[in-house]
């Protein structure tokens, strides 16, 4: 699996799976009909942020964007978002990008990197980031609403790099 910058030919395979996580509605608070337009200035804007594929057979599979969580002072710690094609799930793309990201990110200079929103019942991607070295620093209870119409929490993700 290659991971590499993504360019905005990359853009139609990302949207393609990138659609279908945000109208599942499961794992991100974004507009289940967001449309592309949207989406587009969502996952790939300008630097300092990074957008990034993970490539598997020549094929997009995956997609990840990291950059600075806040402005000014806050700048020094970093916030990502990760997206897998269903098709591609439980073959090691989440964690290939997770690492890829930690690794950029530790290298442009950041002290630490914060999710601020995981989906509490997204246990696979609570398990990933844990593996992974993060832990739930604070969780905002019943603040994500599934598609069923029932609540979970959101946790706040954090890990040193």
């Amino acid at each position: 699996m290659e991971i590499r910058e993504a360019t905005a030919e990359d853009w139609p395979h990302i949207w393609a799976f990138l659609r279908e996580v945000f109208a599942q509605g499961r794992t991100y608070a974004v507009d289940r009909e967001i449309g592309e337009d949207a989406a587009r200035a969502l996952w790939m804007p300008p630097l300092p942020w990074r957008t990034v594929v993970a490539v598997d057979g020549g094929r997009v599979v995956g997609s990840a964007k990291y950059g600075p969580n806040r402005d000014g002072p806050g700048a020094h710690v970093a916030n990502a978002s990760f997206a897998v094609d269903a098709a591609a799930a439980g073959r090691g793309t989440g964690r290939a990008l997770g690492t890829h990201v930690l690794d950029r990110a530790r290298e442009q200079g950041f002290d630490a990197m914060v999710f601020n929103a995981v989906v509490q019942a997204n246990t696979r991607a609570v398990g990933l980031w844990r593996s992974l070295g993060f832990d739930v620093v604070g969780t905002v209870p019943e603040a994500f609403r599934l598609p069923d119409g029932t609540v979970t929490g959101i946790h706040v993700m954090h890990r040193r790099l």
